[in-house]
């Protein structure tokens, strides 16, 4: 028997072929001409339903709450009643407002049962941004926790159709809080609503088509009014289709390094859930496949290694810094966690260096990397095990059924050709074209006609594709910093900075320069107990970088980098700290 590792391409053939799991097959979807999973779910009902194969497992774990796969099932079957018991009929919108708890999951697959459209809005927003997604989406109920109850308390009048907004308590068996609301909209707690939970409930009996919507996530909206990308059965199960399609892929190539964990299969979710990583990834996945998820209240690195030896954690992940963070806990080495197959993360730039680093803390663990937008409805490119140690600055190649296509500035053709060169000499804005990718934006045709072109997505991305197909992202069109004629761009400095060793987290942005047009600024972190110079930092700079790359100011700043829920920095938000902040 041969020992030699497959190639990525001759897996490929091999699970797509006829009859294999992976077989493709041609589909029209909304006019566009796609490739398509032929064994994916119909829909997510199925979804939910294929859930009770693992009925006596633990599905939801939060402090001391733990909820079964079945426990679950006829929970949300039952919440899906009570939703149409209130008036909540298919295509109407539903949001959950809330921090990550059992009952958010709850109630997204409630509403999925129900027919609706499930809005998962940003639990960081101020009330008024609450109520603009309220407003948007044209929500008729919402299901929020306490917090997010008194954001929206002074709002609750003013949003037109809204009928119901359902509380959770953050605290696992005390009803929830809900005073005086003062508005003509019924507020009422979680479990009062739900009521008796029958042994043997079942959703409604509703027929699903594939392309029906299902999902509506809001983009970031780091600048400018967020938008709601509508998803659709199809997307989020082709979505799940692509995670098991790559996970396939890394077991034929890494056959021992992919054996079967001696532990159950148990996730850590420290993403939210209303980005889609946190659903469409983690929650969704697991459902189908049984695996434990353990919520945390909120992310801290200590309280993270606690739950990885107590619970068996096998897989963490969601941004890069969330690794960092764990790794470079002091007391990494006192907790057990040797239940880790596997770190993976996406939605923001990785130092290369991670993957070195998780390989050292996790021996066991498989390194991963991922990419993908609320737009592809989570990932489409993937890069893992020793095909990430391989390329660590790469996102990996795109998954079959999708396609990408590298357009340089100006191209000013109706459609990208996927055929055209596109080598590591091509850099320009990714686009991306398949059956994860949504059709638009909710109720803003303007904003889908400016992103999307015959079903290719603009990313916005800056990217280019080597001859193995693996995608890398150089940078997010607007960080691209233009410095005296030169397009710098900030990721590749940020990569650079991150293999100084007291460099714990940085990021790069252009301020206005008087002659440059722009100049490079670096803010960086350094690591508890290391100190670092400007000067120190120049030369580690210009010894990775050329000249026009190298940052003319570094700034340490004393606390964290400003981040959104989904990880990314929120580089506005340093530029205007940066005003004030004196140099390094």
């Amino acid at each position: 028997m041969s020992d030699e590792v497959p190639s990525v391409a001759d897996v490929v053939a091999r699970l797509t072929a006829p009859g294999q799991p992976f077989e493709m097959e041609p589909a029209v979807v909304d006019g566009i001409a796609l490739r398509i999973w032929k064994n994916a779910p119909h829909d997510l009902r199925r979804v939910l339903d294929a859930s009770l194969a693992h009925a006596e497992r633990d599905f939801l774990v939060y402090e001391d709450h733990r909820l079964t796969f079945d426990q679950h099932y006829r929970a949300a079957a039952t919440f899906a009643h009570r939703l149409a018991e209130r008036g909540v009929v298919p295509g109407d919108r539903v949001v959950i407002a809330a921090r990550n708890l059992p009952e958010w999951v709850v109630a997204f697959w409630g509403a999925v049962a129900a027919g609706a459209v499930a809005v998962p809005l940003n639990a960081w927003w101020t009330g008024d941004e609450l109520v603009y997604g309220l407003e948007d989406s044209g929500a008729r109920v919402v299901v929020v926790d306490e917090e997010r109850l008194e954001r929206l308390r002074p709002h609750l009048g003013l949003v037109g159709a809204l009928t119901t907004v359902v509380v959770v308590s953050e605290e696992p068996g005390r009803p929830a809080r809900l005073g005086d609301v003062g508005a003509d909209v019924e507020v009422r707690d979680f479990y009062d609503v739900l009521g008796p939970v029958a042994r043997d409930a079942v959703p409604p009996a509703l027929d699903f088509e594939p392309d029906d919507p299902v999902t509506m996530f809001y983009t970031s909206g780091t600048t400018g009014r967020p938008k709601g990308a509508v998803g659709t059965h199809r997307n989020a199960a082709t979505n799940l289709m692509n995670l098991f399609f790559r996970a396939q892929v890394l077991a034929a190539r890494t056959p021992v390094a992919s054996a079967p964990s001696p532990h159950p299969s148990a996730n850590l979710l420290n993403v939210p859930l209303f980005h889609a990583t946190g659903c469409l990834v983690t929650m969704m996945s697991s459902l189908l496949t049984g695996s434990k998820i353990v919520m945390m209240h909120h992310f801290d690195a200590r309280r993270a290694l606690k739950l990885i030896e107590s619970e068996r954690i096998t897989s963490f992940g969601g941004v890069p810094t969330i690794a960092m963070q764990i790794i470079d806990h002091p007391d990494f080495k006192e907790f057990d966690t040797s239940s880790v197959t596997s770190v993976t993360y996406g939605g923001a730039p990785a130092p290369p260096d991670l993957v070195r680093r998780i390989r050292e803390a996790f021996p066991t663990g498989q390194p991963g990397n991922g990419y993908g937008l609320t737009e592809t409805s989570a990932g489409v490119c993937f890069n893992l095990g020793p095909d990430y140690v391989a390329k660590p600055d790469s996102c990996g190649p795109v998954v079959p059924v999708c396609e990408v296509a590298v357009v340089p500035e100006g191209f000013a053709g109706a459609e990208p050709d996927p055929d055209r060169p596109q080598g590591p000499d091509v850099v320009g804005e990714l686009w991306i074209k398949g059956p994860s990718v949504v059709s638009g934006y909710w109720n803003k045709p303007e904003a889908t006609a400016a992103s999307f072109t015959r079903g290719w997505l603009h990313t916005g991305d800056v990217a280019r594709i080597d001859e193995e197909g693996y995608v890398y992202i150089v940078d997010r069109a607007k960080d691209m910093i233009i410095r005296g004629g030169e397009n710098v761009y900030s990721v590749i400095v940020e990569g650079a900075l991150y293999e100084h060793p007291a460099v714990a987290d940085c990021a790069v942005v252009g301020v206005p320069h008087p002659t440059l047009g722009e100049e490079v600024v670096a803010v960086v972190v350094v690591r508890p107990g290391d100190e670092v110079t400007a000067e120190e930092l120049t030369r580690h700079a210009a010894a990775r970088l050329a000249h026009f790359e190298i940052p003319t100011r570094f700034v340490v700043r004393p606390t964290a980098l400003p981040r959104n829920p989904q990880g990314k920095v929120l580089k506005r938000e340093l530029r205007e700290w940066l005003t004030h902040a004196e140099p390094a």
